[in-house]
């Protein structure tokens, strides 16, 4: 009863049952999705004595009650009529900032799962320009027509994989959705291509060849996902199987190639267009501007919407010039990494932390680990990043220097040539490079940072200033007595990042819980002492272990992770089940966390810190999943 009249208290606050869109919780909050955010009264919800705090971030409105989230989450969807979700909105009054965040999200779910194949492709198409260039092969050999057949056969077939991974994102079938794409390179029709006077049922037809194409696979399987639900409603269960995707198969392929092929295809050549004439009318100030602003919309995830456009102009043009100015972004993220490493001393914290990310952006193409691990910790090195790479940008936007191939930015690509004209890649990368890393030794790093950069041995003898330790000081001090220690011992295995210190203002005030979290360097969490698993979320992002030592133990992976819906999570246990120390609780996948733009910083809490007299937050960067790494004190 308590929770239903406090969950209508906050639904009256938030705007009453018709002002909510959608509702999801994670370990903590009630994730709100509203209508209108003028209508929630933020002062009211922060005066009721069970909510903790009330932030407004990414398109949500978060309302922070702490372990009891999901009995509040419960009471208010039996009070109001609301959907649950993964906090997108599913109206059309939807504000434009929440329907971009919708487009960018489907654009990423649906390029993500392919980009291991497509870079791989790209570099494959690479390799054979190196051989013909060097005449080791030619066009008509063999072994160059079967490693070309490797190389094209991702993007020929774009649509087939289009339509399976938009088909997911729209919970339709993705074999179905995959097959429509399909029906579009099909040799049958395919031969229509040549052929005058094509029609269905007498409609005229106009025969495209759809081979690597992206927005009319976009728009097909947007209305099948529409036509598969609506024909769920009205066929009985037991003839589902074979009527929904027949009668797909029917009316969507030829809607597809009368109306929306032709349409789609109009509309990627559009913007395809749009975008040349931009690098036309003033190439080097739209090079200047794109190469500033890629990192940043690569921290947002918003990179992602390049990527149809990327794909468009290859097909159209044989080279696109998003990617040719955008590689410098990648060189100046790089020269950043190389800068910090040259001013850290030996064995210094900046060097572990610099040191790989180098080899993984020169090898692999791959900056996330230097945003995520260098540039956002340090605020100087945020100016850097934008005035090395707008300047690499602008210089190779004057050369109007294009990527000819679907690659990662990587030393392999320059290798093979992939980016012409050569010269002036070669200058735009170096000067980001070269920019990245001056900037960065002689100015990005400030007199507070140097702590970073010292030798360990040199903050051993004092020479920097020591870290002082966090502590938190107690709600209820206990009478006196004798003192109890309880060692927490760490879940995770990675470098220490004190809670202060967390992006994420609930984990960062202490609100949630007290402790220390963990950035990552394993995706594995393992119990860190007995007890029994008394929350574990259907999204698998955090799990509540209830100590046998009276503590209540929560480990959170990442920040928001709640959104990926268990994507990446395996979970080794269940709910009420008791555990040992050192057990196996749970994997994630690192790697896709780091793709989906999420933050893999980790709390590590205490729930229940109140009960307690102290906890104590000793110094240390690293940790070792089982090693101590605080104490609360009874």
């Amino acid at each position: 009863m308590k929770y239903l009249e406090e969950a209508k208290q906050i639904i009256a606050l938030v705007g009453g049952e018709k002002n909510i869109n959608s509702l999801v919780h994670c370990a903590t909050r009630l994730r709100f999705e509203l209508k209108d955010e003028g209508k929630a009264d933020k002062e009211g919800l922060n005066k009721l004595s069970y909510v903790l705090q009330v932030v407004i971030s990414g398109g949500q409105y978060q309302v922070v009650i702490g372990p009891a989230v999901h009995d509040y989450y419960t009471a208010i969807l039996s009070e109001a009529h609301i959907s649950e979700g993964n906090g997108e909105s599913k109206t059309e009054d939807g504000k434009k900032q929440n329907l971009l965040n919708r487009a960018m999200k489907l654009i990423s779910g649906a390029f993500s799962p392919l980009i291991p194949a497509l870079a791989g492709a790209g570099m494959v198409k690479a390799l054979l320009t190196v051989f013909i260039e060097f005449g080791l092969m030619g066009y008509e050999d063999p072994t160059y027509l079967i490693l070309s057949a490797a190389g094209n056969a991702v993007f020929y077939f774009l649509p087939v994989f289009l339509g399976i991974t938009l088909s997911k994102q729209f919970g339709a079938n993705p074999y179905v959705g995959g097959a429509i794409g399909a029906a579009l390179l099909e040799p049958n029709f395919t031969g229509l291509l040549s052929a005058e006077g094509a029609n269905f049922l007498g409609i005229p037809v106009t025969p495209i060849d759809y081979a690597a194409t992206i927005f009319p696979i976009f728009i097909a399987v947007i209305v099948y996902s529409l036509l598969d639900k609506g024909l769920k409603k009205i066929i009985k269960q037991e003839l589902q199987l074979f009527l929904v995707p027949m009668i797909s198969f029917m009316v969507m392929v030829p809607f597809t190639v009368i109306l929306f092929g032709p349409f789609g295809t109009t509309v990627g050549n559009a913007v395809s267009d749009v975008v040349v004439a931009l690098f036309n009318f003033n190439s080097l100030i739209a090079g200047l501007l794109l190469g500033a602003a890629y990192p940043f919309l690569t921290m947002l995830g918003l990179h992602w919407g390049f990527t149809p456009v990327t794909l468009q102009n290859l097909d159209l043009f044989g080279g696109d010039v998003l990617e040719g100015a955008a590689v410098c972004a990648v060189f100046a993220q790089i020269g950043i990494a190389i800068g910090v490493y040259l001013k850290g001393k030996k064995h210094s914290k900046i060097r572990e932390v610099a040191g790989p990310t180098i080899i993984t952006g020169i090898c692999a193409g791959v900056t996330e680990p230097i945003l995520y691990g260098i540039v956002m910790n340090y605020k100087r090195l945020m100016a850097v990043v934008a005035i090395a790479g707008g300047i690499g940008g602008a210089i190779n936007g004057a050369f109007h220097v294009t990527c000819d191939a679907y690659v990662f930015h990587n030393i392999f690509a320059l290798a093979m040539r992939t980016y012409s004209p050569f010269g002036g890649y070669l200058l735009g990368i170096g000067a980001a490079l070269v920019l990245g890393a001056a900037l960065t030794y002689f100015w990005g790093i400030t007199e507070e940072d140097r702590g970073d950069f010292l030798s360990k041995e040199e903050q051993d003898r004092g020479q920097a200033e020591p870290a002082k330790p966090e502590t938190v000081p107690s709600q209820r001090v206990f009478a006196s007595g004798e003192e109890r220690v309880i060692e927490i011992h760490s879940p995770l295995s990675g470098e220490v990042v004190a809670l202060k210190d967390v992006p994420d203002e609930v984990f960062a005030s202490g609100v949630a819980g007290q402790g220390i979290a963990v950035n990552p360097s394993k995706g594995e969490v393992k119990a860190p002492c007995d007890g029994v698993i008394s929350v574990l979320f259907p999204s698998k992002h955090a799990i509540g272990i209830a100590a046998a030592d009276g503590t209540e133990r929560l480990i959170h992976i990442g920040l928001n992770t709640v959104m990926l819906n268990g994507e990446g999570f395996e979970t080794l246990v269940e709910q009420g089940q008791q555990v040992k120390e050192g057990e196996l609780l749970l994997k994630f996948d690192m790697e896709l966390m780091k793709e989906q733009g999420y933050s893999l910083i980790s709390p590590v809490l205490v729930t229940n810190a109140d009960d307690f007299r102290e906890i104590e937050i000793p110094g240390g960067n690293r940790v070792e999943a089982g090693e101590t790494i605080y104490r609360v004190i009874v």
